[in-house]
C-alpha cells in the first residue's frame, strides 16, 4: 500500500511539474498591453478600436487570466464606447496534453476551446460558429516584441478571410 501511495505521489508531482513547464511557455503574454485594432464586419464596415489586454498569472501560475477591453476610436483619437469586453482563462490540461482556453465576451457567446502553440511565442485558438463555419485567432510576438493578433473566418476550414487584427505594445 505504501508503495502505491508513493508511486501516485510521484506521478502527481511529475504531472504538476510538466503543467508548470507548459504554462511557462506562455510567459511572453504576461503584462499589460496597449494599442489599436481594426475589425471588419461586412463590406465597408471597418472600425478602429483602442485595445488593452492584461494578462496575469493566477493560482500559482497554473492559470493565465486574460482581460481584454476595446473601445471605439473616435475621430479625435480618444476612446469612445466599449465594443469589446472579454475575460479568459488559459490553463494546461494534462489529460489532453493541450492548453485550454475558456473565454467570456460581453458581446458574444462564451468559448471553451483548445489553444495550440504552433511555434515559439505563437498561439492559435478557435471555434466553430453557430451560423456554420470556423473562426480562428493567431497570437504572436513580432520582431519588435509586440503582440500581434489576427482573427479569421472560414466557411469550409480551408479558405480564410481576415476580419480583425490588433497590434499591442507592452506597457507594464
Amino acid at each position: 500500500m505504501k508503495r502505491a501511495v508513493m508511486v501516485l505521489a510521484l506521478v502527481l508531482v511529475a504531472s504538476c511539474a510538466y503543467g508548470a513547464e507548459e504554462m511557462g511557455k506562455l510567459d511572453f503574454l504576461i503584462g499589460e498591453w496597449k494599442g489599436e485594432a481594426w475589425i471588419q464586419m461586412g463590406p465597408n464596415k471597418r472600425e478602429t478600436v483602442i485595445q488593452t489586454e492584461k494578462v496575469t498569472p493566477k493560482a500559482g501560475g497554473k492559470v493565465l487570466l486574460v482581460e481584454g477591453l476595446g473601445k471605439r476610436k473616435m475621430e479625435d483619437g480618444t476612446a469612445g464606447e466599449v465594443v469589446h469586453d472579454a475575460i479568459a482563462m488559459i490553463s494546461w490540461d494534462n489529460a489532453r496534453s493541450t492548453y485550454r482556453f475558456i473565454g467570456h465576451v460581453a458581446q458574444q457567446e462564451s468559448v471553451d476551446s483548445s489553444l495550440d502553440m504552433t511555434a515559439p511565442n505563437t498561439l492559435v485558438w478557435g471555434m466553430d460558429t453557430p451560423q456554420g463555419g470556423k473562426v480562428r485567432f493567431t497570437i504572436r510576438l513580432n520582431e519588435k516584441g509586440q503582440w500581434v493578433e489576427a482573427g479569421e473566418f472560414s466557411r469550409d476550414g480551408t479558405t480564410w478571410m481576415k476580419f480583425m487584427e490588433m497590434t499591442l505594445t507592452k506597457s507594464k
